[in-house]
C-alpha cells in the first residue's frame, strides 16, 4: 500500500516502537528522513541510525526504562502545509523540545534555522 505522508509514517513507526520498547525500527529511506534522523541523533533523542540501500535503521534510546522521546507530532500535513518565517519559529514545550523545519538551507532544527535567519515548512515537533 502506498504511503501518503512518508515523514508521518516514520514518526509513527518511531512512536510505536518506543511504546513497545523495541531496540530499533526500520523505515524506508529518503534524504529527508535521513536528515531528520541526523537531527534526532544530534539532539540526543535516538542512539544512532544507519542508512542502507533501501532502509534506515533507527536505534532507539531509553533512560531508566523510560523512552527519551515522550511526544512526536507531525505539524505540516499533505492537506495543510504549515510555513513559518525565521522570527516565527515556535518553541516546543517552552524550550524542552525541538521542531524540525524544511528550509532553503536544508532540513534544520528550529534553533539552527533561527540562527541562519531562514524560515520554511514546519515538519514536526519532538519533545
Amino acid at each position: 500500500m502506498a504511503v501518503v505522508d512518508p515523514i508521518a509514517d516514520m514518526l509513527t513507526r518511531i512512536r510505536n516502537a518506543h511504546g513497545a520498547f523495541h531496540k530499533s525500527v526500520t523505515v524506508p529511506t529518503s534524504k529527508v528522513k535521513a536528515s531528520i534522523a541526523e537531527i534526532l541523533k544530534a539532539e540526543g533523542y535516538i542512539a544512532d541510525y544507519a542508512v542502507e540501500e533501501k532502509d534506515i535503521t533507527v536505534t532507539l534510546k531509553y533512560a531508566d526504562g523510560q523512552a527519551i522521546i515522550s511526544g512526536l507530532k507531525k505539524v505540516s500535513k499533505p492537506g495543510r502545509r504549515v510555513y513559518c518565517g525565521a522570527q516565527d519559529i515556535p518553541r516546543v514545550q517552552n524550550g524542552l523540545g525541538i521542531c524540525i523545519l524544511s528550509t532553503s538551507a536544508g532540513v534544520l532544527e528550529g534553533s539552527q534555522a533561527h540562527e541562519k535567519n531562514v524560515g520554511g515548512e514546519l515538519l514536526c515537533e519532538i519533545w
